[in-house]
């Protein structure tokens, strides 16, 4: 089962994806704000998308490996679509009702606050950063695969 598991190239390409996605995020972040967050190295949001580029990864590594006209292929891409929507879309959209919700909350309980913990505002992505995301695992897919696969 290892075995399988550490020669599986389409999988190794995307958390290889999403490992660089991750450890990208605190730089950025600090280049961005000029602070350094390492809360990013383990979070949702920013940039790039880890979301992203994991399914993108994943998906790249497939179509080099089984091919573009496999029924696997058209599955990963349907779910990195899936995938890309959600993060960039329905996620995004809730944190910004989790932003609004936190101001409303500021200003209705000022002085006399019923509870001191936010809503967690950054659920989702920005376009930049889905684009960011699709960019890294299309470049690392393609890499893992020149290079180890």
């Amino acid at each position: 089962m290892w075995n399988e598991l550490i020669s599986n190239h389409a999988l190794l390409s995307g958390l290889a994806a999403w490992l660089l996605a991750q450890l990208l995020k605190p730089p950025l972040e600090y280049l961005r704000k000029g602070v350094w967050n390492w809360g990013y190295l383990l979070s949702a949001g920013g940039m790039p998308s880890s979301h992203s580029a994991l399914m993108v990864g994943t998906t790249v590594g497939i179509a080099l490996h089984v091919g573009f006209d496999s029924p696997v292929f058209a599955i990963a891409v349907a779910a990195t679509m899936i995938v890309i929507y959600d993060a960039a879309g329905v996620r995004r959209e809730a944190g910004r009702h989790a932003e609004k919700i936190n101001v409303l909350i500021e200003e209705l309980l000022s002085g006399h606050p019923i509870s001191e913990e936010e809503l967690r505002e950054v659920l989702g992505h920005t376009p930049l950063e889905v684009t960011g995301g699709v960019f890294l695992g299309i470049v690392v897919g393609i890499l893992y695969w020149m290079y180890i696969g």
